[in-house]
């Protein structure tokens, strides 16, 4: 079975600033990544903790993650887009990337 490279962001958000930052990732990241090909798994509101959220994204290895980032954070898209209001929001991350059966990333796709 193919395998693919899984990063998993944990965002710990400043108080109370989860909605609004949903509200910026679903309207105007998320369409803005998945034009420049990012591949989107999952992300959301993390259960656990109401100023915790999580974004998941696959690449077909390092190489494609690095490469793929660098030249989408560079974009004026992003730049002079939705970036400083996220940020703003960001108290915190921590990234975990680990590689996984392309069809296991595919069971944790949500809509």
């Amino acid at each position: 079975a193919m395998k693919r490279v899984l990063e998993i962001r944990c965002y710990r958000l400043m108080a109370g600033g989860r909605g609004e930052f949903h509200a910026l990732v679903t309207e105007q990241s998320m369409p803005l990544q998945r034009k420049w090909g990012m591949d989107v798994v999952s992300h959301g509101p993390s259960l656990h903790d109401p100023d915790a959220y999580f974004l998941m994204r696959a690449y077909d290895d390092l190489a494609h993650l690095s490469a793929s980032q660098a030249a989408f954070y560079a974009t004026d898209a992003w730049r002079e887009g939705p970036r400083d209001a996220i940020v703003a929001l960001i108290e915190a991350d921590a990234n975990t990337v680990i590689c996984l059966p392309a069809t296991a990333i595919d069971g944790l796709r949500t809509p």
